[in-house]
């Protein structure tokens, strides 16, 4: 089994990770043979009141599970609702769009409308991988756009090789009043069309990936008052924990990194990643 990672050393003011996946760390979905990582989150039988210990140990205070499906996203909802340090996430993940039914999306929208759930998404666009068609993507992602706005919840963006569709769908369909760009991986000027529109970028690990210097731009260009931190996990582990199971309690890591690459103090990111929350995910 691989071993995890040894916790970083903590962080001297509170933070919290804006998404993660609980529910494949703590192996309710079932690790298939073509999900390495999560088989490998999944041996180390973890369980959320554990990852929250772990996570607050460190300075990591509160976290967001992101929905990527229907179950997800009860599932999610259900441990929001739960641990008090918890908020979810709900929707349909662009690469299952093509499950995105109308039935399936009536009860997105029922879970989002939950006190619990903070969050639309992660929905958006993936043209790296083709598993669902460019279509039902769109189709999808327009109807969580509305979702998002008659709930008004924060949407929550997956864009990955995207970034001018997505950008495009957001303007033509009327973005709600709170967009967030989960695992940020577009340039600099990416990062200013996001400032000009407002949007909330989430940095995870790969800003601390060697050959990543374009993302680190993007990062010093982003306002504080826009940013915020993630894992991903059990994916995207910062270094120089490439290659095994991320999670909460590394955040320290790329806030860090964040810190460096923007020039300021952990703490000052911290308090304006802590105060981003809230304007995105409400009070907790």
């Amino acid at each position: 089994m691989t071993k995890p990672p040894a916790p970083p050393e903590p962080l001297s003011a509170p933070v919290f990770d804006s998404h993660c996946h609980l529910d494949i760390m703590v192996g309710d979905r079932q690790a298939s043979s073509g999900d390495p990582v999560a088989q490998a989150a999944q041996a180390a039988s973890a369980t959320v009141r554990g990852i929250l210990d772990d996570a607050r140990a460190v300075g990591v205070t509160r976290l967001v599970t992101i929905g990527y499906d229907l179950p997800s996203s009860r599932w999610n909802a259900e441990v929001a609702a739960a641990h008090a340090d918890v908020h979810a996430g709900v929707a349909v993940h662009p690469n299952e769009s093509h499950a995105a039914t109308p039935e399936v999306l009536a009860e997105i929208e029922e879970l989002a409308g939950r006190p619990e759930v903070r969050a639309v998404g992660e929905t958006g666009l993936d043209y790296f991988r083709d598993w669902a068609s460019r279509d039902d993507q769109h189709a999808s992602f327009r109807a969580h756009i509305e979702i998002a706005k008659r709930t008004g919840k924060a949407l929550v963006i997956h864009d990955r090789e995207a970034h001018d569709d997505v950008l495009k769908v957001l303007a033509a369909e009327g973005a709600p009043p709170v967009v967030v760009f989960h695992s940020f991986s577009g340039d600099a000027d990416m990062a200013k069309k996001c400032t000009d529109a407002g949007y909330f970028m989430s940095f995870s690990g790969p800003v601390t990936y060697k050959k990543n210097d374009a993302l680190r731009e993007a990062a010093r260009v982003a306002p504080a008052e826009l940013m915020l931190v993630e894992t991903d996990a059990p994916y995207l582990p910062p270094v120089p924990h490439r290659g095994k199971p991320n999670a909460p309690y590394l955040v320290p890591i790329t806030l860090r990194c964040l810190a460096e690459v923007k020039n300021v103090h952990p703490d000052r990111l911290c308090e304006a990643i802590s105060d981003n929350g809230v304007t995105v995910f409400g009070e907790w």
